[in-house]
């Protein structure tokens, strides 16, 4: 394919999703499936130019003076992508292209509106109505949060401890670029690929088979490594899901102790006995809520609950940008009540003495601290075990992540 079958692509399938209100993964296979001409490096393009067209919507339709998939497209390859002005002109004019620019078009990609005058919420990439609510979390810097939550994101790695150690893991991913993070002696990063690539084939490495490894952001282990000392403790994750931070939690516990997955969807369970296998795990139990008393005896024991809460993901918003403007304030109210019900049903594992962790990847204070000074006041036999920790692209370099660890 050439630049301009590429990019009116991309423009057709974000007309596609928002027009049949389809989440961007969806969209985009439906567009591969239709297209069997495209090869792997038209549909990275595809790809990379629609996702960064939802990162930073907002400020390039602002930049362009118009709010249409068109000009939010033109101005990705323009202001993001770096594409002189003449090659998006003759790309837009191709055969297979979106066509022709107009003369208001071409005014504004030679010489974009300045930002400097647009509302924080344009400045940072994220709906009006969110506004009040970053400006809680975030305060003057609440556009340069969402500035950072609009970027691309690294690829991060926990080594398994299990099965490897952090100098054999870098040395086997040093050909795609990793290196070592301050943050965890097991963390290593790839820098983000380039907009129109695909992500490095981490997968592909004879490692990633043996278990020496796992795909994890730098916050999602700091979350799990913020559970402290669980070595030869009994532990519940409540909201295992995919298993991610139940595999950290396993690897910190050397297989020692007792690990207990649990997850309200059984769906999300399916694939931890598998991945906890190729880890080298052997103290884990996953429990199904398909059966009616899957915790049941395990009231009053665990030294640590971990809870991953359900949440609106805002702190994800670089890797699923989608999600922020599919994001509603009825959908955060039921996030605020499940997470209420999800800690009123771990609390009575926790035996006394024992921590309660709570993590969401949210940054908004409705979802974080107020839903911890509620659950403290219905729960006065808990009180706060550390400060708590917000985690950001911005001051950190990671996800976004809210940590509380609590004590009974």
């Amino acid at each position: 394919m050439r630049d301009g079958g590429r990019l009116a692509a991309a423009i057709d399938v974000l007309a596609e999703m928002q027009t049949r209100h389809k989440p961007v993964r969806l969209a985009l296979k439906a567009w591969g499936d239709g297209a069997r001409y495209a090869g792997s490096k038209d549909r990275a393009f595809v790809s990379g130019l629609v996702l960064d067209a939802l990162r930073k919507r907002r400020s390039l339709a602002w930049r362009m003076g118009e709010d249409t998939w068109r000009s939010v497209g033109l101005a990705v390859v323009r202001f993001s992508w770096d594409w002189p002005a003449e090659r998006v002109a003759a790309a837009a004019a191709e055969l297979h292209g979106p066509g022709a620019l107009t003369e208001a078009e071409a005014a504004r990609l030679a010489s974009p509106i300045p930002l400097d005058d647009a509302p924080p919420a344009v400045r940072g990439d994220y709906p009006d109505w969110l506004a009040p609510y970053m400006a809680r979390a975030f305060g003057d810097d609440a556009s340069a949060e969402g500035v950072a939550l609009a970027e691309r994101a690294p690829v991060d790695v926990r080594v398994n401890t299990l099965k490897s150690d952090p100098a054999r893991a870098l040395k086997a991913l040093e050909p795609l670029g990793a290196e070592p993070l301050a943050a965890l002696p097991t963390a290593l990063r790839l820098p983000a690929p380039a907009a129109a690539e695909r992500t490095p084939p981490l997968e592909a490495l004879p490692e990633f088979a043996k278990g020496w490894f796992e795909v994890q952001d730098l916050g999602s282990q700091i979350a799990a490594a913020a559970a402290g000392e669980v070595g030869h403790k009994q532990v519940l994750d409540v909201c295992a899901g995919g298993g991610g931070k139940t595999l950290a939690l396993a690897a910190a516990m050397a297989n020692t102790g007792q690990l207990f997955a649990y997850d309200s969807d059984a769906r999300r369970l399916a694939e931890t006995a598998t991945r906890a296998q190729r880890a080298g795990v052997r103290n884990l139990q996953v429990r199904s809520p398909l059966r009616p008393d899957a915790l049941a005896g395990l009231e009053g024991r665990m030294d640590l609950v971990f809870v991953d809460a359900p949440c609106t993901g805002s702190g994800v918003w670089r890797r699923h940008p989608d999600a922020k403007w599919r994001l509603s304030e009825a959908q955060l109210a039921r996030r605020m009540a499940e997470q209420d019900a999800v800690l009123d049903a771990a609390a009575p594992f926790v035996k006394p003495g024992g921590r309660l962790v709570y993590v969401t990847c949210s940054l908004f204070a409705e979802e974080n601290e107020d839903r911890i000074a509620a659950f403290l006041a219905r729960a006065p036999a808990f009180g706060i075990a550390a400060p708590a920790r917000r985690l950001t692209p911005r001051s950190d370099q990671t996800d976004g992540f809210f940590i509380q660890p609590l004590q009974r």
